[in-house]
């Protein structure tokens, strides 16, 4: 034990000699470079022999060396003053978090309080706590057996008792809605054309938007379109400037004869209003926008309704979309419902569910989206619920016959997505390829497919060959534009070779001149970063 201490303590004693002799270093390194008079005393040895031209060197790099030990104060101080910066920054964001913490937890107060107080005076009018408190407007009135009195025309009172939960009243406040039940009230179902197949839809769509409205798309992304709409109920067409994002939906509208809604993202969207409206307390009226209105109507019938969302990151779209990405991620569809109103009136619409709208299958969101300086990334989030479509090259034009546009139903089109389902479903050995591809991305790279874009992709795929696709082809751009966009969230400057090793294991496992869309997206992040 005692030669084991011996050792030991020799061995520490090393250590630390070395850390000692690290720091005496370079503390007399400092003290060497800043010694003054070392370098008078220096200069007075040599200078004595100098001639004119010496003198003058000798000057200029005395100079040189005074600015260049000025430059490297500058520079330690100005990165000091950027790290305080930085650090006050820091502690400043820190600071406004808590604040409002501490202000979310003060609302919560008050509504508790403010619930309170309302169930207080529920039970001293005598109403039943469970039913709804009724919202009374200019011409009603709250009489003392908890009653709802509303004035006719000769100034007389009419009782109107609540009735499980609804309030009775003679008021209206979805003026837009009732314009859809009366609308559908002698509605005759328009002649479907239950004949078309998925390939005649691309090319009657390409021909119809050539011939009708001069718009030029490629069939592989017509076909991309039709299969996300198979795969998901919110898409994404992303791409600079003047490439058709906004064209596209719009005139799909047309050629469906049943024209897409268009809503226009503002900047200043915040929440849910923005997009599908709100109860204005001093009118009693709903201000209801057009995308509820549309939601509200595709209940009424089979058509297959499309709501453009243009420009959808100019504004966080988890903000003002954020109720609806969760809804839509629902399994169960019946479950699909949106909360409209606290409560219920005996004059809300047909369709409102005491104060809920159902959102129906027949209806999908399509947002368009420009990335610049004026706009949002879309995060994760978003794109894992989506499905994005680069649209980066202006069309070509061509020649088309003229096509005239189609009748297409919601129940024909959905039988046609079920059937490739069945007929084309990806293939086991592309199956295999992709489970292996998964692992080796998470070894390398740690970034996992997920069960939702597998799910996807096996929706996504089958409809696309439907179209006329390849199978290979619809794999690839998934992968490309759901999986491997997820790299741009990793450090590319250290994983470049990584990078260079997953396009070569690509080609080895899908077989060359294969997953372009993949590798060329892959390349690209090479050169970005």
């Amino acid at each position: 034990m005692e030669n084991f201490l011996k050792w030991f303590f020799a061995f520490i004693t090393e250590i630390l000699q070395g850390f000692a002799l690290i720091f005496t270093g370079l503390w007399n390194g400092i003290v060497q470079i800043f010694n003054i008079g070392r370098y008078i005393d220096i200069f007075k040895e040599y200078s004595t022999q100098f001639g004119a031209l010496e003198w003058i060197l000798s000057i200029l790099a005395i100079l040189v060396v005074i600015a260049l030990f000025a430059l490297i104060i500058f520079l330690i101080v100005l990165v000091i003053r950027k790290y305080i910066r930085f650090r006050h920054s820091i502690v400043s964001n820190e600071d406004l978090l808590e604040e409002i913490a501490e202000l979310q937890q003060r609302v919560i107060r008050m509504v508790k309080e403010k619930d309170e107080i309302m169930a207080i005076k529920v039970a001293q009018m005598g109403l039943p706590s469970s039913g709804a408190v009724p919202m009374l407007g200019s011409s009603q009135q709250l009489a003392a057996d908890g009653t709802v009195s509303a004035a006719g025309e000769g100034g007389e009172d009419a009782a109107q008792p609540i009735d499980a939960g609804i309030v009775q009243t003679s008021e209206r406040r979805f003026s837009k809605l009732m314009e859809v039940d009366s609308f559908y009230t002698n509605f005759t179902p328009p002649e479907y054309e239950n004949d078309i197949t998925l390939k005649d839809i691309v090319e009657r769509y390409r021909n119809f938007a050539c011939s009708r409205m001069n718009l030029y798309y490629d069939y592989k992304t017509i076909r991309l379109f039709i299969a996300g709409m198979a795969s998901t109920k919110l898409i994404i067409l992303q791409g600079i400037s003047g490439t058709g994002k906004t064209s596209l939906p719009y005139s799909f509208g047309k050629f469906l004869q049943n024209d897409t809604t268009i809503a226009s993202v503002q900047p200043s969207w915040r929440d849910r209003t923005e997009l599908f409206g709100y109860f204005n307390e001093f009118t009693k009226n709903f201000n209801e926008t057009e995308v509820l209105k549309r939601i509200y109507s595709s209940g009424y019938n089979d058509d297959l309704n499309l709501i453009l969302l243009d420009e959808m990151n100019i504004a966080r779209i988890e903000y003002y979309f954020a109720e609806m990405l969760s809804i839509l991620e629902m399994p169960n569809a019946e479950e699909w419902e949106l909360d409209i109103v606290p409560n219920a009136w005996s004059t809300d619409p047909v369709k409102l569910d005491h104060g809920k709208i159902h959102i129906p299958q027949n209806i999908w969101y399509v947002g368009t989206a420009n990335n610049d300086d004026s706009t949002f990334v879309i995060s994760d989030k978003v794109y894992d619920r989506a499905q994005p479509i680069n649209l980066d090259e202006k069309g070509i034009a061509f020649e088309a016959p003229d096509t005239p546009p189609v009748r297409l139903s919601y129940s024909h089109l959905n039988a046609m997505f079920e059937e490739a389902f069945k007929m084309y479903p990806i293939s086991q050995d592309n199956l295999k390829k992709v489970h292996q591809l998964d692992l080796w991305v998470i070894e390398k790279l740690r970034v996992a497919f997920g069960n939702r874009i597998l799910k996807q992709m096996g929706l996504f795929v089958p409809v696309y060959v439907a179209c006329g696709g390849d199978e290979l082809d619809g794999i690839d751009y998934v992968l490309a534009t759901k999986i491997f966009r997820k790299f741009e969230s990793l450090n590319l400057a250290m994983l470049r070779e990584e990078l260079k090793e997953l396009c070569v294991y690509l080609q080895k496992l899908f077989g060359k001149n294969k997953m372009g869309e993949s590798i060329a997206y892959l390349e690209r992040l090479q050169k970005l970063f």
